[in-house]
């Protein structure tokens, strides 16, 4: 097994194990100065996606970058009956805990791929937290499932695969999680050039800890399931996004190719800007300088 090379990745930023309740640690990078910033990766990775932008993130801002609840160093509860305890309501309160027990109450929030849609429910759930958001390649869960496409099918197989009953998706994984990372990462538009190769043994280390292959499957069964009943309530209530929300994603993805990802997000939110970016799904570490454009301009605060 190869070391964790997030403190290499990371130089100079604090590495932090928090307790955040309910026998839930999470796992996060901490560092910089200014307002605070909530960084929140996606499947199957880490907080290490990050790495790029990190360092200039933290000259403006005070960085937490952190592993969802059953990803990374997070931990890995076993998933209940309904998959509730990997629902975005609870993964979401996971995050809200660890930032309110590092000071801040109310912080930006910069997401991508699952970790936006666990930012989605976190600001939908709790707007006084978040003061802007930023998600990167994504549409809401419940219009995906509602325009599933055979186009989208094919190539997100993965949401069909992972959201099979236990133990077929984990048993599947665990025979080589290493493999799945690579073909999951490598299958997409720009191959695995983008990935330093620290980054993508960060990522494969991590699925093969005990218990991880599982709580990946229930975040995704919980997003085919109680995800989409909180969707649909929140559609039925008229409970949007409030704050400020920008949505970039790839112009060579499978979301800009299957939805209309700023139409989808101008449903679900009040005051929604976005734009496509010359490059696929993983905008941190495929078009690093072009988000941190983006996130400068956004995410502009007032002089203390």
């Amino acid at each position: 097994m190869t070391a964790d090379p997030t403190p290499e990745l990371f130089p100079g930023f604090e590495q932090r194990i928090v307790d955040v309740g309910d026998g839930i640690d999470i796992a996060a990078t901490i560092g910089g100065s200014g307002p605070p910033l909530l960084l929140l990766h996606g499947h199957p990775q880490t907080r290490v996606i990050w790495h790029k932008v990190v360092p200039r993130l933290a000259e403006r801002f005070t960085v937490v970058a952190a592993d969802l609840r059953g990803y990374g160093d997070s931990s890995k509860p076993p998933g209940d009956g309904d998959h509730g305890n990997y629902s975005k309501r609870v993964m979401a309160l996971d995050q809200l805990a660890l930032m309110r027990m590092l000071g801040f109450e109310q912080f930006d929030v910069l997401a991508h791929d699952r970790g936006g849609r666990v930012a989605h429910r976190l600001a939908v759930d709790h707007p006084q937290a978040v003061g802007r958001l930023i998600l990167l390649d994504l549409a809401p869960t419940l219009a995906m499932y509602e325009q599933t496409s055979e186009t989208f099918a094919r190539s997100y197989w993965h949401w069909f695969f992972l959201i099979q009953p236990a133990p077929l998706p984990e048993r599947l994984i665990e025979a080589d999680p290493a493999a799945y990372v690579r073909d999951v990462l490598g299958r997409r538009s720009a191959g695995l050039a983008p990935f330093d190769p620290r980054a993508l043994a960060e990522y494969q280390r991590c699925l093969a800890l005990p218990g991880a292959a599982h709580a990946m499957c229930e975040d995704y069964r919980a997003a085919a399931t109680i995800d989409l009943e909180h969707e649909r309530a929140d559609r039925e209530a008229g409970r949007k996004l409030t704050m400020p929300t920008r949505v970039l994603w790839g112009e060579e993805g499978v979301v800009h190719r299957c939805f209309r990802p700023l139409d989808e997000w101008r449903r679900v939110g009040i005051q929604v800007d976005g734009q496509a970016l010359p490059c696929g799904h993983y905008i941190a570490e495929e078009a690093p300088d072009l988000l941190l454009d983006h996130v400068f301009g956004f995410l502009q605060h007032p002089p203390a």
